[in-house]
């Protein structure tokens, strides 16, 4: 703590000298070459050679304010970048490597070039009820979805621990979509009234915004439960098996309808001992190759739990690799996938953890 704060006082001191020489360096060069031009007795004659010579004159003036400009520009830019990393790291935090009962592995691929964050949140959280996952996506991709991510991942947040039914989660990420969509829509249109859902006139763009969710809660015992808001099911993956954990129909995603007075979640099945479930977002399920054909996922999954280890680390090295050589280096949408693995048969013998989470959240990249 001590060292941080010499340090900030150090910078604090640097500042004032870098601020005069910000502007006090072009000023001195403006003020040499006017004087050059108006007291030189070369800078006077109609020579080639004086010419020359004023010309490098003033050639070396405004290659040193250029360099110069180009220098503070580049390190505000740096400074921009720190900052946005750093906010973008506090709303989408690393995800720990366990969660309650499970172990966790998770991977974000924002489409916009140089964020770290996109359209795409997810999540997971022990609770007294279970471990709770949310993976959502927000229509759109890029900078300009993280409104959404905000309010959706805040939400869950804090809902997660305090509604004990997981439907009354579902309402309160409902109910903050809304409150950013009408904060959104009178930012956007302050002249107009708040009518419609989420406060959006129709011909607004910000009325047709909506999130597909996937809420997951986990019991100790293993049993899935699921609500389901338009967003892709998960797999169910077990020692050299695949297959997708389907439930009934999904609701309409969040935004465009209102949520339906009875809210009871589905019992997709149990999450044996040994088997993983891989949470994923469109831009992975639906990414295409410049011929246009869809990522085999079923079976690069197949291929990832096929005669190895099932840990949520390998099978993330295996999916992700595959994608990205199918989709080229710069996908046209956000991806995202998340791995929960119970692992009570390797660790049979250890006493299990307890379902409490850690201070961190999330991991962009598996490390």
């Amino acid at each position: 703590m001590i060292g941080t704060r010499i340090a900030v006082a150090r910078g604090a001191r640097r500042r004032p000298w870098r601020r005069a020489l910000g502007t006090g360096l072009p000023a001195l060069w403006g003020t040499g070459a006017i004087t050059y031009k108006l007291t030189c007795p070369l800078a006077q004659e109609d020579g080639l050679g004086a010419r020359l010579v004023s010309g490098a004159v003033l050639l070396a003036v405004g290659t040193g304010l250029i360099c110069h400009v180009r220098r503070a520009l580049v390190r505000e830019l740096r400074q921009a970048r720190r900052v946005a990393g750093a906010a973008q790291n506090v709303l989408l935090r690393p995800l720990p490597p366990r969660v309650g009962l499970l172990s966790v592995a998770a991977v974000g691929l924002p489409a916009e070039r140089g964020a770290s964050v996109g359209g795409d949140l997810y999540e997971a959280i022990a609770t007294e009820h279970g471990v709770r996952v949310l993976i959502g996506d927000v229509r759109g991709h890029g900078l300009a979805a993280l409104g959404a991510v905000a309010a959706v991942l805040g939400s869950f947040r804090e809902a997660a621990y305090d509604e004990a039914p997981l439907g009354g989660v579902l309402r309160r990420l409902d109910r903050a979509l809304a409150r950013h969509l009408r904060e959104r829509a009178r930012e956007e249109h302050p002249a107009r009234g708040p009518g419609g859902r989420g406060g959006a006139d129709p011909a607004n763009p910000v009325a047709e915004e909506f999130v597909t969710v996937l809420l997951l809660e986990i019991r100790p015992e293993g049993d899935v439960y699921a609500l389901n808001c338009g967003h892709p099911w998960p797999y169910l993956l077990g020692p050299d098996r695949v297959g997708p954990l389907e439930g009934a129909e999904p609701l309409p995603p969040l935004g465009p309808f209102p949520l339906p007075v009875a809210l009871g979640p589905q019992r997709l099945g149990r999450l044996g001992p040994g088997e993983a479930l891989f949470l994923y977002t469109d831009g992975v399920g639906d990414a295409r190759d410049a011929h246009g054909r869809f990522f085999p996922l079923p079976e690069v999954l197949g291929e990832a739990v096929r005669g190895g280890i099932l840990s949520p680390q390998a099978v993330l090295r295996v999916v992700f690799p595959r994608l990205l050589r199918h989709t080229g280096p710069a996908p046209d949408d956000d991806m995202a996938a998340v791995v929960l693995h119970n692992d009570r048969i390797r660790n049979a013998r250890s006493p299990a953890p307890p379902a409490t989470e850690p201070a961190g959240h999330r991991a962009h990249r598996v490390t």
